[in-house]
């Protein structure tokens, strides 16, 4: 029979020698040892630079660790928030004025072609500027000077004879062919819109008033000189605009982000350029035609073909509805002639004017084309729709050319 003591399997001196333990053991984990199965003692102590727990948050952590402190944080969150809607309000009150400098920036890129073409003929920058201005200004006064006499008389009579234009259109085929498809309620639709346009204090409700109008006409005519003396600024300071604006980049990049940025601003430059001698060319089209079929208003409608036509991709076929729509008042033959010819040079101008033209602007996909066209004109109207084009073609630009070779390059 064996003693099973306390001591078995221990040495006499083990056995003799009392069982104690460090104070300090399991705390410090720098002067610990282990034995190898050979008995030889092993440091498995960490190096010095091993990471010791303290208690307090790691460096990366430090924003719930002010947790602790919710006064500060809470009065730091409050001061953002306070920021965030003061600088929110600023760009509010500040929109006009937003407006204008990217209107004249816009201008000024638009321009900047005809400027370069002139500097490509031996014509200094300063000496280019001036001629492309005063042939601008020559060319405004005289539109100006034939259109807006002519266009305030065409104005007048169109109220003055709306009634006959009414009458005449009620004896029209077109309006017994309505009348026999949808009933009476044609006329009384006709009889309300004429009573309507014929009451003058609608027409000054919807014009907002005479003293309303006069202040809308005041401050258009001011924001069309801010922005005619900021483009000429901007247009004047553009190379060293492009210097500055590559100097943000580092100077490994400077090269690319030069020659993306002459690519954006000559992209842009033509196709304002292009824009505008597009709906130029969609005024006379429409002038004439009117001219010659005998439609009423001709310059009326050419000024609201060119206003019209600025809209991207969907601006000739709205107009084409609007006079074509305009057009059955006189008559069906020659509405449906308007019809006819307008949309053979929409055809034309889709296939053979607008490559010639836009030959150096960027390719926009069509649906991108019109979902810009449809935020730019809600968030800024005609300018908006006007801009937005470019914008996006300059955001597909640098996805292509920095984006995606980024992606391409992850492996």
């Amino acid at each position: 029979m064996t003693d099973a003591s306390p001591t078995l399997g221990a040495t006499a001196a083990e056995a003799a020698e009392p069982l104690s333990v460090d104070a300090a053991a399991g705390t410090d984990t720098r002067t610990t040892t282990a034995a190898s199965a050979n008995g030889a003692a092993v440091d498995t102590a960490p190096d010095d630079d091993a990471p010791v727990f303290t208690g307090e948050a790691p460096a990366g952590k430090t924003f719930w660790a002010n947790l602790n402190s919710p006064f500060r944080l809470g009065l730091v969150l409050t001061l953002g928030a306070l920021a965030a809607v003061a600088l929110g309000l600023a760009f509010w009150n500040l929109s006009t004025i937003i407006i204008y400098v990217v209107f004249a920036l816009f201008a000024a890129l638009g321009l900047d072609p005809v400027v370069r073409w002139f500097g490509r003929h031996n014509v200094s920058r300063p000496w280019a500027i001036v001629i492309v201005y005063t042939a601008f200004a020559l060319v405004l006064t005289g539109i100006l000077l034939l259109v807006v006499p002519t266009l305030i008389k065409q104005i007048s009579a169109f109220f003055t004879d709306l009634p006959t234009t009414i009458a005449n259109f009620q004896k029209s085929d077109f309006y017994g062919w309505l009348t026999d498809t949808f009933g009476s309620q044609v006329g009384q639709i006709t009889d309300q819109v004429e009573k309507f346009l014929t009451n003058p204090a609608n027409i000054a409700a919807i014009g907002g008033g005479v003293v309303n109008f006069a202040v809308s006409v005041g401050t258009t005519i001011s924001g069309l000189i801010i922005v005619l003396v900021l483009s000429l600024y901007f247009l004047a300071g553009l190379p060293n605009m492009k210097v500055a604006f590559n100097r943000f980049v580092a100077a490994r990049n400077r090269k690319k982000a030069a020659a993306m940025t002459d690519q954006i601003t000559d992209s842009i430059g033509a196709y304002l350029m292009g824009m505008v001698v597009l709906a130029f060319c969609n005024s006379v089209i429409a002038f004439l035609l009117h001219l010659f079929l005998g439609l009423p208003f001709p310059a009326l409608m050419g000024v609201l073909a060119f206003l019209i036509t600025l809209i991207p991709l969907i601006g000739s076929v709205l107009y084409w509805l609007t006079a074509t729509t305009l057009a059955l008042f006189t008559g069906w033959v020659p509405a449906l002639i308007f019809a006819v010819i307008y949309l053979i040079y929409m055809q034309l101008e889709a296939y053979v004017l607008t490559p010639k033209v836009m030959n150096k602007a960027i390719s926009v996909p069509g649906a991108l084309v019109v979902i810009g066209a449809m935020v730019g004109g809600t968030l800024l109207g005609l300018l908006g729709a006007l801009v937005a084009i470019p914008v996006t073609a300059s955001i597909l630009l640098i996805i292509k050319q920095v984006f995606i070779p980024k992606q391409d390059a992850k492996i």
